[in-house]
């Protein structure tokens, strides 16, 4: 509680305004049982009603007065509290945004979702409501023993001889609902993630007719959560109706030794009106402690998870006085650079220098290394030994956004936002002209298939690109790194869904584009053969290296390759001889 009552302390003069009108609140609530006491014993009792008209009117003064406070205490909790819920959030997302590609790789989405929106909203709910509702009470509490004592001490300490009692049971009951509701969060995270990989892949399962499998699938981690919900209801059932039994006993207390103290003339029917009301205003607060401790348990453990990743230090971030190249050409060198992923190497002393406005081609079977050379490039991943030089830095000293300003990167996994064509080609730009944008998209090859569309750039395309090919996608992916502008780019295998025809159109006009120094990774040797050097991945290490023609003269797996391709020998000697 202690961090998010440090982002409540920013907000601390919005948090005053409510907690001066909650004390009006409990100060003239009570005054209730003083005019109420005055009303039996002095009107009703002694006959005095020429000041009943006063005494209502004052009621009335009083309820309207409650309703005033009632109303800013409500509005300005909630209000103060959602800044301060705003701000975890906006931190927390930050956070997240700041981590490298190692903390997605061993997060489920799901999980993520669950700390940015239900474990926030429980935060909120504390902070917006509980915990002022419980200050409120804590101080009814306080007010309402002290009222007891004034109106008669005796019957004050018979009724608080019961709260201890209540005292234990209500630490206990926090105690077990926080753990409780610690094991919830978790399964919550494990069924939103269950329900968001199937509502993703939903195409796959219907396409494989697995819906019976992914319902079965849902309802295994949906009765966990049953379950988990079931074992908190218990809890609260076993502990809430103990506090409340002793809380009853206290009104008892009340009616018979209150009682027997009228008769007996130590109490007047006023003061036994008014001393029931003080011990309401303190028993109210004992019966709602599970409402209270329930809310408080829910913030803990939500807290918990959001401080838990708010705590991990990103592996990757940007060194404190960082380099700049004194000029962006795009030129890049691997030297002697070795990766490695949980103590296995992924790759291993790779060597290679690209200059400006060069072509270099990189090839391999699947898991070879290629798309880890991409990610190393944008220090998605830091290197486990060598270094990554570009345009004279070490990356390692670059500033991150820097770096990946000076880069545009077309990754494997094409990826596309719910919204329109133009701005998903601008996501690199977002002050580009529509020029700029419809230029970018002619180098991609995929201006006229927009410019065929019913709305043309304003065309809203589905979420990851629903409706539209894999080719189409990835046209649109290679335009936004284009628009981008960078020396460097990166095709990390951004032609595999193209045609012969469209993939050499999209060659031909990257090839015209000056200056711009190209990373090609691909399976086709369509893909590579221009490249000024390529290299040949096997289990991270480079087995061959050179130009197409080069390799094919080797006749190593390079010209394997090309034959398995092609199926042409004939085409092939003729070509290599």
């Amino acid at each position: 509680m202690k961090r998010i009552l440090k982002y409540a302390a920013k907000y601390k003069v919005l948090f005053l305004i409510p907690t001066m009108a909650m004390m009006v609140f409990v100060v003239l609530d009570l005054l209730n049982p003083i005019i109420s006491r005055r009303i039996i014993d002095d009107v009703i009792l002694k006959g005095e009603y020429h000041i009943l008209a006063k005494l209502l009117l004052l009621l009335v003064a009083i309820t309207i007065g409650k309703a005033v406070a009632g109303y800013i205490r409500e509005f300005m909790f909630d209000y103060a509290g959602s800044k301060a819920v705003k701000d975890i959030r906006k931190d927390l997302f930050d956070h997240i945004q700041s981590m490298p590609f190692e903390f997605f790789d061993k997060t489920n989405t799901g999980e993520i979702m669950s700390r940015t929106t239900e474990d926030v909203n429980n935060i909120w709910q504390v902070i917006g409501f509980t915990f002022g509702f419980f200050m409120e009470q804590i101080l009814f509490f306080v007010v309402g023993i002290i009222m007891m004592f004034i109106t008669e001490w005796r019957l004050a300490l018979a009724c608080l001889a019961l709260i201890p009692f209540i005292g234990y049971y209500a630490i206990n009951l926090e105690k077990k609902i926080g753990e409780a509701y610690d094991k919830i969060s978790d399964q919550n995270a494990v069924l939103n993630t269950t329900a968001q990989e199937n509502i993703a892949g939903v195409r796959l399962v219907k396409a494989f007719g697995r819906e019976k499998y992914e319902i079965s699938k849902f309802f295994k981690e949906n009765e966990k959560n049953y379950a988990l919900n079931i074992g908190r209801a218990k809890i609260v059932g076993d502990y809430y109706p103990k506090i409340e039994f002793l809380t009853n006993i206290v009104m008892l207390v009340v009616i018979c030794i209150g009682g027997y103290m009228v008769i007996r003339g130590y109490m007047t029917i006023g003061d036994l009106f008014a001393f029931n009301w003080y011990v309401t205003m303190i028993v109210w607060p004992m019966r709602l402690m599970g409402f209270m401790t329930n809310n408080f348990a829910q913030c803990s453990a939500s807290a918990k998870k959001i401080f838990a990743i708010m705590d991990i230090e990103p592996a990757i971030k940007s060194p404190e006085s960082p380099a700049k190249p004194r000029r962006s050409v795009g030129e890049l060198s691997f030297q002697k650079v070795s990766l490695k992923y949980e103590k296995n190497h992924v790759l291993k002393d790779i060597n290679f220098h690209v200059k400006p406005g060069e072509t270099l081609a990189i090839m391999g079977a699947t898991g070879s290394g290629k798309s880890s050379i991409s990610n190393l490039i944008g220090r998605f991943y830091d290197v486990s030994e060598g270094g990554i030089i570009l345009d004279g830095v070490d990356i390692r000293r670059m500033d991150l956004k820097d770096l990946r300003r000076s880069i545009s990167v077309v990754m494997q996994d094409t990826f596309l936002f719910s919204d329109t064509i133009e701005e998903n080609i601008k996501f690199g730009a977002v002050d580009a002209t529509r020029e700029q944008i419809v230029a970018a998209a002619k180098a991609a090859c995929i201006h006229d298939f927009v410019e065929g569309l019913e709305l043309g750039y304003r065309t809203v395309i589905g979420e990851r690109g629903v409706g539209l090919s894999g080719g189409q996608k990835q046209r649109i992916a290679i335009a936004r790194a284009l628009l981008k502008n960078s020396r460097l780019l990166v095709l990390d295998d951004a032609t595999s869904a193209l045609d012969m025809e469209t993939e050499y159109q999209l060659q031909r006009a990257l090839k015209s584009i000056k200056g711009l120094t190209k990373i090609i990774i691909a399976h086709r040797i369509s893909a590579v053969k221009e490249a000024n050097e390529i290299l040949l991945l096997d289990k991270g290490v480079v087995v061959e290296r050179g130009t197409h023609q080069s390799l094919l003269w080797k006749k190593g797996r390079y010209y394997e390759i090309y034959r398995q391709q092609y199926k042409d020998i004939d085409a092939v000697e003729e070509e290599v001889i």
